[in-house]
């Protein structure tokens, strides 16, 4: 019959019953052949014959089930199962219908009797896993439950006697392989938690026997491994609910499944003779307390349920007791089993162990205490099995595992970068674990302590967090750690969930912040680490691994690859505000600590405390006290039992919860809140208010507050007595109960109420805060973890971008100098890689967050990577070989070799300018190193063409200069040497400076070419393209990076060489000039364009580029002309653009009076682009100019070009537009005294030029016919006069009196005539001094005739200075031959005025004065040279005045015998007649002669006498 049977997974072509009887022949030959078995004959009793059954007689009804409850105590009766059970299957076609258990009875038999050897029981054991394959064991199989219990308890307990011990081992191998097949297979789930316990501990004993072989051992734990994964599947399929009810129902099955192992349990048995005379006997591992009591096989009284949690949280909490480190029981081969087991268990059900209550909090408890114990081993293996679990452990569990977690993390920290050693004065609790301590109980070296984290994170000190302090790590134990914390970091949500979990929760460290800092540390070299080079750069690389998985997995995020924030997690603001209150209860706490008063102040200023009016000040400080574990508790003693903070301190022991608590329990929990203090006082007012508050509760057994009293004081004695190394002789409970007597309000306490006292000091010491070390500080510490967990709630676990961008603010500056170290540092293409998509994720972020700062980090450190950064200002720039490379010229110069060479540094520039290509609008004091490359690589002619250029005003673009001589030639390449030999002969510049031009070696040609191509890469062109569009704060932040690299060039450079030069001793009065220097025409040739090409904003541009201007035109004969006349033309390019803002107007003419100011010398230099400009900006903006003082400003600017012969002729034009225009009226009452001095500038060049040619005695003279000069000297006085027409026009349009016009208008413009009367240009002269006359003698001059202030004006202010002028010798030498004829003409002119405007008939006026001084004028011209005909014209021009003045009466002779004159008339004739009379004696009498006296009228008559 084929065996497809029920549970049969394997096919098989003959019948179970074949299979049957063939493993019952296998087995009974193997016995036959044993000295035991060899001659014994079968027996039958009548109890088991089935002949006697037959014959009628009596049998007992339980034949059948003898079988199967049989042990085979003897020899005969083990064989005799065999015979039987052939005798029952012989007439059976269906064996499946018979008990299972009577089937398997004789083999299990076989398997649990202490009479059989190796062979047989493996044989036994044979059968039975045939039995498994062929399906005779399955699910459907009748009195299933019955036989595999019955085979859990043989397999568990199975003996023989012991041979060889290979084959003994193979006996232990199929013990494992039967156990696998009952638990593994389709009957598994019918066993229940006991058959379960005893296999799973059969297994695990066997895989820690040391005795036995280290194949069978990893057999067994492979086993082992299969098995559990197996039993923690099982989860799974349970509810996690019913089953915790069902264990807390099943107390009495818990005692049943008890598990342990032993790792040295026997072999082998000590020989002894049995009575069948065996030798002795083999024992499969026995466990050290019994598994399952020996019990008479049978059938089990009931049905039990399949295995369940139950054997599982047994099988957990076996595994974890092996790990504990301070049970000597266990070897670390048994740890190392255990370890990999429970490995295999998290693996498997990590995640559904969290679902089960009494499984999680097994693993949180214990199995985190152990494993983190074990994380500090010294034994490398161990080490590395409990980090591998740590790392499953959080893989699958960390939900549940937050505040575990940070411990781990924490310790690793601290291993891998561990603090300073401090001082054990003031040491908390957990840190001065490390000191070691005599107590009793303290644990071996290789026990683990625990610590607070180190000082200089005191202010953010983790409270009751217990740290691992341990000797930092070396080697492969670094790397380890390292590793372990790279995979447990690996999730993308990983720092995410530190930051929200840890940094936004007011009880834990910022661990986001220190995990992030100290990955960036661990890429710098770590010094006394120990190891090989190739560890510790394996650190530093996994190191930044974490800072770059750090730095992807955000940009992803901000990518759009983030989750969403769940509804049921805290609110997103909450979590901010919380981060924001703990750094301030950070800071208020480390103040606090380091003086109380200070920290509350600050408490107070930032509403941490007393901020809510209706809260009492002492309850609210109180509430702050007992819920800030920052606080130091040693000073939290002191504190609260002052003497001034007694309500404080009521207050803070009201926040206990003491209702229904024991009194040692109550004062357990205040003292460990923080540390007594040492003074009796102190203690005293504790202890009182304790009592205070604790009988409120009304405790039971208690009497009164002051028995509470004594009883607190004798608890705390009873602790110190019990526990303290200095008390030799322990206090009894006798005599504890001695010092109590009658202290209950006058009786006795009750004695089981002392007794529960002294009990529970004795076994459990009060462990206060900061006292002390070892394993019981180390509990301590950890009880407080667990209370933490309680209340700290889930692991909260989400790919969140919202808190991206508090995170990147915090870290960004350490993130990027780590990437940038390892860039530069490092030479691994990979990491190289790495860190560039690094520093571009950042740039990314930096984008997203909007942080110009990270961008200008970034910039900064790619930019030292590059090499192009030069400390070195360069005075000139050398003479570089310059090669023809396919047509183009190629400079060689010393940067474009180096950097050819340097891939690390081309790497960086071409990641830094992609990075700031397209986010050019990111950066801010970045730009300075861009500009300061882009100089290096100007001056060493690496720059696109496009960014050489400069405008100005005549002659278009052209290239900057890179020296003042001419430019290097450009030799095309030749290679060889005659080549090279003939190239010099030939060359007409050996003998110049040129020859000491280098040669470029192909080498040097190359690596130019590396460089070109690598700065072509950059794409400098696109930068500085987007330069010109960037908004208004990136712009000012770049204009004001190139005017602080053009200052240092210029003005500061400047400062600095000159007070070199005066402490050298240089010659005084000759100010230092600065010679050419390219890089400072390219920097103000960058700063203008981009203002230039960025008019819309030149209202924020302006300030700073005029700023620099005006620092290099203040003093401009400091510096090289083309650097000053670079700045003029920006400066005038620039007022362009100013002309087109209103508001900007006035910095039109700031600009043009620092350009009026320049010193001659350097104003003829620039004269050119200055009048180019001007008439530029007039002609595209013509009403630019409104007030006199903006015209003032122009004219002046326009006069300071006159020096230069070819300004001077567009200045000369710009002022003929002006006043020649007839249509738009160009010339106006503001510009007119401007113009007129403008025009008048003009004239006096001329005459300057005319006298200089004198000087230089040239046979030619100037005239307008033959200079220019000159031609415009003789068309300005033209133009000056004809300015006249104005001044009728300027009282009709503006309305001015003709007082103002003369004034403002008239007499300038005479003024200017009558100056120009004196000119050494006899054209000039003339046409000056022709105008006058007619402007002074003809209709138009605006004077008013009653008004004798303007007549003295014309003769004080133009004729008198003119005549003194022409009288002094100094003019006559300009022009001897032509100055007499101007003499006599402006004599002439002179006596015409006064005959016009004086000697009229209707003067009124005192004339004498101004009379007096017109013949003092006319003396002096008479007698300035008798030979000149001025000698004999004044007489005859006085003459002329004389008789006009004689015939309107103002000069009147005397008249006699009666003087007829009125007093006027007397004073002029004498004042006349006097001053005449010195220079004409008679003079006046001949012209005026005194008229004959009349004759006196005869008296009258006189009668006679």
């Amino acid at each position: 019959m084929d065996s497809a049977s029920p549970g049969s997974s394997t096919v098989f072509s003959v019948s179970a019953k074949h299979i049957l009887l063939s493993e019952i022949l296998s087995v009974t030959s193997v016995m036959r052949k044993n000295a035991r078995w060899a001659l014994s004959t079968p027996s039958v009793t009548s109890r088991d014959s089935t002949l006697a059954s037959s014959l009628g007689l009596r049998v007992n009804r339980t034949a059948i089930n003898a079988y199967a409850s049989g042990r085979g105590s003897t020899g005969q009766e083990l064989m005799a199962g065999f015979q039987d059970l052939k005798h029952l299957v012989k007439d059976i076609e269906d064996i499946h219908s018979l008990p299972l258990s009577t089937l398997l009875s004789p083999f299990l038999a076989i398997i649990r009797s202490s009479l059989s050897t190796g062979p047989i029981t493996s044989v036994a054991l044979t059968a039975l896993h045939n039995f498994f394959l062929c399906g005779l064991v399955h699910a459907e199989a009748v009195s299933l439950q019955s036989a595999l219990a019955e085979l859990s308890s043989a397999l568990s307990s199975c003996k023989f006697e012991a041979s060889d011990s290979s084959g003994d081992e193979v006996t232990l191998l199929k013990i494992m392989t039967v156990i696998q097949d009952a638990m593994c297979g389709s009957v598994g789930r019918k066993l229940g938690d006991i058959e379960v316990c005893e296999m799973l501990e059969t297994v695990l004993t066997t895989s820690c026997q040391m005795r036995l072989s280290e194949v069978l051992r990893r057999s067994a734990e492979g086993s082992l491994h299969h098995l559990v994964r197996t039993v923690f599947l099982r989860l799974y399929d349970l509810d996690p609910e019913a089953e915790e009810r069902k264990l807390a129902d099943n107390g009495d099955l818990e005692a049943e499944m008890k598990m342990s192992v032993s790792a040295s349990g026997p072999l082998l048995d000590e020989p002894a003779v049995p009575d069948d005379g065996a030798e002795g006997e083999h024992q499969s591992p026995e466990v050290a307390s019994t598994l399952v009591e020996e019990q008479p096989p049978g059938t089990p009284s009931g049905p039990r349920p399949s295995y369940g949690l139950p054997s599982v949280l047994e099988l957990l909490r076996v595994l974890i007791n092996i790990l504990d480190p301070n049970d000597q029981a266990h070897t670390d081969s048994t740890r190392l089993t255990a370890l990999r087991t429970l490995n295999v268990a998290i693996e498997v059900a990590g995640t559904r162990i969290c679902a089960y209550p009494s499984l999680s909090t097994l693993v949180l408890d214990h199995g985190c205490k152990f494993l983190f114990q074990l994380a500090r081993s010294e034994h490398p293996v161990v080490l590395l099995t409990a980090l591998r679990t740590i790392a499953t452990m959080f893989e699958t569990m960390r939900p549940k595992l937050k505040l575990q977690q940070e411990l781990f993390l924490a310790f690793t920290m601290d291993r891998l970068a561990p603090p300073p050693a401090p001082s054990n004065k003031n040491l908390p609790l957990a840190q001065k674990a490390l000191t070691g301590s005599p107590r009793p109980g303290t644990p071996a070296p290789s026990t683990p302590h625990l610590g607070p984290p180190p000082s200089e994170f005191e202010d953010e000190k983790t409270p009751s967090t217990p740290r691992l302090l341990v000797p930092p790590a070396r080697g492969d134990t670094r790397e380890l750690l390292l590793e372990t914390l790279c995979q447990i970091s690996r999730h993308p949500s990983f720092m995410v969930d530190l930051y929200i979990n840890y940094d936004c929760d007011m009880n834990c460290e910022n661990m986001f912040e220190r995990l992030v800092e100290f990955s960036a540390k661990g890429i710098y070299p770590v010094q006394n680490l120990g190891g090989h080079d190739y560890h510790l750069q394996n650190s530093q690389f996994l190191c930044l691994d974490l800072i770059l998985a750090f730095v992807g997995r955000m940009a992803a995020r901000a990518e759009g690859a983030a989750e969403a924030w769940p509804e049921v997690f805290p609110h997103a603001g909450e979590l901010r505000h919380t981060k924001s209150k703990k750094r301030l209860i950070l800071t208020g706490a480390a103040r606090f600590n380091a003086k109380p008063k200070t920290g509350l102040a600050f408490l107070e200023e930032n509403k941490l405390i007393y901020s809510d009016p209706n809260e009492p000040r002492p309850l609210s400080l109180a509430k702050f006290l007992r819920n800030s574990a920052r606080i130091d508790k040693r000073l939290l003693g002191d504190f609260i039992s002052r003497p001034d903070n007694i309500e404080v301190l009521k207050e803070f022991l009201k926040l206990f919860d003491f209702k229904g608590k024991p009194a040692v329990e109550a004062l357990r929990e205040l003292l460990e809140s923080f540390r007594l203090p040492g003074e009796s006082q102190q203690i005293n007012r504790i202890a009182e208010t304790f009592a205070e508050v604790y009988f409120a509760t009304e405790p039971e057994g208690v009497k009164s507050q002051d028995a509470i009293y004594v009883l607190t004081y004798s608890i705390i004695m009873l602790n110190t007595d019990q526990h303290s190394l200095q008390v030799r002789k322990r206090m009894t409970l006798e005599d504890y109960m001695r010092n109590l007597k009658g202290v209950n309000d006058g009786s006795d306490f009750a004695m089981e109420y002392l007794q529960n006292i002294y009990d529970s000091i004795r076994k459990q010491e009060i462990v206060m805060p900061e006292e002390h070390t070892g394993q019981l500080g180390f509990e301590y510490a950890w009880k407080e973890l667990l209370a933490r967990t309680r209340q700290s709630g889930d692991f909260l676990m989400c790919n969140t971008s919202l808190f991206d961008g508090d995170m990147f603010k915090a870290v960004w500056r350490t993130v990027v100098s780590a990437i940038a170290y390892a860039f530069i540092t490092f030479d691994d293409d990979y990491i190289i890689e790495r860190a560039i998509t690094g520093f571009r994720q950042c740039a990314t972020l930096a984008r997203h967050f909007d942080m110009p700062d990270v961008f200008d980090f970034v910039v900064v450190s790619l930019s030292q990577a590059t090499s192009l950064l030069s400390d070195a200002q360069p005075t000139q720039v050398p003479n570089y070989p310059v090669v023809d490379v396919d047509g183009q010229p190629v400079t060689v110069s010393s940067l474009s070799v180096k950097f050819g060479t340097n891939f690390k540094g081309q790497l960086a520039a071409v990641v830094l300018f992609n990075i700031v290509n397209g986010n050019a609008n990111a950066l801010r004091e970045g730009w300075t190193q861009i500009f300061e490359m882009f100089q290096t690589l100007f001056l060493h002619s690496l720059l696109p063409s496009r960014m050489l250029q400069m405008e100005d005003f005549l002659g278009g673009s052209s290239t900057i200069p890179l020296r003042r001589s001419q430019p290097s030639r450009v030799q095309p390449r030749s290679d060889g040497l005659l080549s090279a030999l003939s190239s010099y002969l030939m060359t007409p510049y050996a003998s110049s400076s040129d020859a000491l031009v280098p040669d470029a070696t192909d080498a040097d040609v190359e690596n130019t070419l590396c460089t070109i191509d690598c700065i072509s890469t950059c794409r400098l062109d696109e930068l500085y393209s987007q330069i010109m569009q960037l908004e208004p704060e990136a712009l000012v932040a770049s204009v004001r990076a190139l005017e602080a690299l053009a200052h240092e060039r210029t003005v500061a450079r400047l400062k600095l060489e000159s007070d070199d030069v005066s402490a050298a001793g240089a010659a005084p009065g000759s100010p230092y000039t600065l010679p050419y220097d390219p890089a400072s025409v390219f920097l103000l040739e960058t700063v203008v364009s981009i203002a230039r090409q960025t008019p819309q904003h030149i209202e924020d541009v302006w300030p700073i580029v005029f700023e620099h201007l005006s620092a290099l035109l203040s003093t401009p004969a400091q510096y090289s002309i083309l650097l000053i006349e670079r700045a003029v033309v920006a400066l005038l390019r620039l007022c362009l653009i100013l002309a087109e803002r209103h508001t900007l107007r006035d910095q039109i003419y700031l600009s043009f009076d620092l350009l009026a100011r320049l010193p001659p010398a350097v104003a003829s230099l620039v004269a050119e682009q200055v009048v180019a400009g001007l008439t530029l900006i007039l002609q595209q903006h013509r009403g630019i100019v409104h007030s006199q003082t903006e015209w003032n400003v122009v004219f002046a600017l326009l006069r300071s070009t006159i020096s230069h012969p070819e300004a001077a002729r567009q200045s000369f034009d710009i002022l003929a537009s002006i006043a020649t225009d007839t249509t738009q009226q160009l010339v106006t009452p503001d510009n007119f005294t401007g113009l007129v001095n403008a025009l008048d500038e003009f004239a006096t060049v001329a005459s300057i030029a005319v006298d200089a040619q004198q000087q230089g005695r040239r046979t030619q003279s100037l005239t307008a016919a033959n200079s220019p000069i000159v031609e415009r000297g003789r068309k300005a006085i033209d133009m000056v006069a004809d300015l006249k027409k104005f001044w009728a026009h300027f009282s009709e349009t503006a309305g001015l009196n003709k007082n103002h016009i003369w004034r403002q208008f008239g007499l300038p413009l005479l003024t200017s005539l009558a100056r120009q009367s004196s000119n050494t240009s006899r054209e000039i002269r003339h046409a000056a001094l022709v105008h006058l006359q007619r402007i002074l003698l003809g209709p138009h001059l605006p004077i008013d005739e009653t008004n004798h202030g303007q007549i003295e004006d014309v003769f004080n202010r133009v004729l008198f200075p003119l005549l003194d002028e022409l009288l002094k010798p100094q003019t006559l030498m300009r022009d001897p031959m032509g100055l007499p004829e101007t003499r006599l003409r402006a004599s002439a002119l002179l006596c015409k005025a006064f005959m016009q405007f004086e000697a009229r008939e209707s003067q009124t006026a005192d004339i004498r004065v101004l009379w007096i001084q017109v013949l003092d004028l006319l003396d002096r011209l008479m007698h300035v040279d008798r030979r000149d005909q001025l000698y004999e014209a004044v007489p005859e021009s006085l003459k002329n005045v004389l008789l006009v003045m004689n015939a309107t009466g103002l000069l009147v002779p005397p008249t006699s015998p009666e003087d007829v004159r009125n007093e006027r008339q007397a004073s002029v004739w004498a004042a006349t007649h006097e001053r005449i009379e010195r220079f004409l004696p008679g003079f006046l009498d001949d012209i005026v002669p005194t008229p004959p006296p009349q004759p006196a009228e005869p008296p009258a008559s006189q009668p006679g006498p």
